[in-house]
């Protein structure tokens, strides 16, 4: 079980990197550098150069991310007693297999904004999906039982800063995709005033990038929150992600800044995506963390009995 959870954590740490180098295919405008599928330019192995190298290098990490998939779901359907555990190692191996075919057919109808942001969603619901799957072969799954009671809603806390971080991913994977990434091109203010001008909120680019910076406040907020809450838990296991991801929403505000303030400068905009990312992985982890660690208060055993109920006698 130890190697296979060490797996799992490989695989996680993969998914991780190729998020981010998937971030480096739309960052350098690399998309369409090879224009067939499966193959590159009818080869393998084309010449590493210009846009080839990141396109061409995301397929590469891509297969090895799959290759590592289909290891971790073998190995889990031959030595996993749990049945949930193996059917999320198979699920797991479906999605990257869909995540593979969706990146071809982006290539072949020549990066469809549809298709491209179910790509990028895609990435970050496997990246959850590979997180699941190495905490629940790690030695804390497998002999931690509920030690605290649920006190601080900790467990809606992390639910919620989870699906408004995946929300906000969502947000902007579309401003990449459609090109709104500049369509504010002023940070903090917006085109030079704190309220923007009305004729510019008729623009749907202009509206995607403001919801994507409104968005950012609302993660800072519950992400902040659940913060908070775990500190309250007492418990170290789910304080640490949960401040981490706090710490890191302040970095990715930075960054977000810096993309638009260098318009849009290569490695500030793909450590853009990739901490993202991390800030999402954190707080999934914090949220299956509160559903192993801690359970439900036993709100039966508060409730009085009056005397002389007829039930009792």
């Amino acid at each position: 079980m130890g190697w296979r959870h060490r797996f799992s954590v490989l695989l996680v740490a993969a998914t991780l990197a190729l998020i981010f180098v998937g971030g480096l295919v739309t960052s350098t405008g690399s998309g369409l550098s090879v224009p067939d599928w499966p193959l590159s330019y009818g080869m393998v192995m084309p010449p590493m150069v210009g846009g080839v190298f990141f396109e061409h290098g995301h397929r590469m990490v891509a297969s090895a991310v799959g290759f590592l998939t289909l290891v971790l779901a073998v190995w889990t359907a031959r030595q996993e007693p749990r049945r949930g555990v193996r059917r999320l190692a198979w699920a797991a191996l479906g999605v990257v297999i869909a995540q593979g075919v969706l990146g071809g057919l982006t290539v072949l109808f020549l990066l469809p904004t549809p298709i491209s942001v179910t790509h990028a969603c895609l990435a970050q619901t496997f990246f959850c999906i590979t997180i699941a799957l190495a905490y629940a072969t790690s030695r804390e799954w497998l002999s931690a039982a509920p030690a605290r009671d649920d006190v601080a809603s900790l467990r809606g806390a992390a639910f919620l800063a989870t699906g408004a971080v995946f929300v906000q991913l969502l947000l902007g994977a579309v401003m990449r995709h459609i090109g709104a990434g500049l369509a504010v091109p002023d940070f903090p203010r917006m085109y030079g005033r704190w309220v923007p001008p009305p004729d510019v909120l008729e623009r749907a680019p202009v509206l995607v990038h403001l919801s994507h910076r409104a968005g950012a406040l609302v993660v800072l907020v519950l992400v902040a929150r659940l913060a908070w809450r775990a500190g309250r838990a007492g418990d170290a296991r789910l304080a640490r992600p949960a401040w981490l991801a706090l710490a890191l929403v302040l970095v990715q505000i930075a960054l977000g800044a810096t993309t638009v303030l260098t318009a849009k400068a290569v490695l500030p905009t793909t450590a853009h995506v990739a901490t993202g990312a991390a800030i999402l992985g954190l707080c999934w982890l914090t949220t299956l963390r509160s559903r192993r660690l801690l359970r439900l208060p036993d709100r039966t055993a508060a409730v009085a009995v009056p005397l002389g109920d007829p039930a009792l006698s």
